[in-house]
């Protein structure tokens, strides 16, 4: 790790001392899935257009610090030569965060049961 990374690390870590690495790498995946959610959900999105959209959507979370991994699926049927507006219903995206010392999958997922797109951890 380079000297600025270095630095870099220490003064994001000086605004969150009241928080554990565990409680850190928990709070960096909901707002980074918090943050996709609500820049992207009206989406005109197509099956022509769906795995451009799926790209965009990991990539630009991808650039936040902590992110290790993203994983993004637009599931649902969308009809061929039509677009449809995005809902959180049709995301399936597993973000795996990777703090100093612990690494949080959190997922974004329709629940059919509770008719919502539920933001949860999965693994820690």
């Amino acid at each position: 790790m380079s000297e600025k990374s270095l630095e870099k690390n220490e003064i994001f870590d000086s605004y969150f001392k009241n928080l554990s690495d565990r409680e850190r790498a928990v709070f960096e995946g909901g707002i980074s899935l918090g943050a996709l959610f609500h820049q992207f959900i009206g989406t005109p999105v197509s099956e022509k257009t769906k795995k451009s959209l799926e790209i965009a959507m990991s990539e630009s979370l991808k650039n936040q610090p902590f992110i290790e991994d993203v994983s993004v699926s637009i599931v649902g049927i969308i009809e061929d030569g039509k677009y449809v507006s995005l809902t959180g219903e049709m995301l399936d995206v597993s973000l795996t965060v990777k703090t100093e010392k612990n690494r949080a999958l959190l997922r974004l997922k329709y629940i059919k049961e509770l008719d919502y797109p539920l933001m949860y951890v999965e693994k820690i």
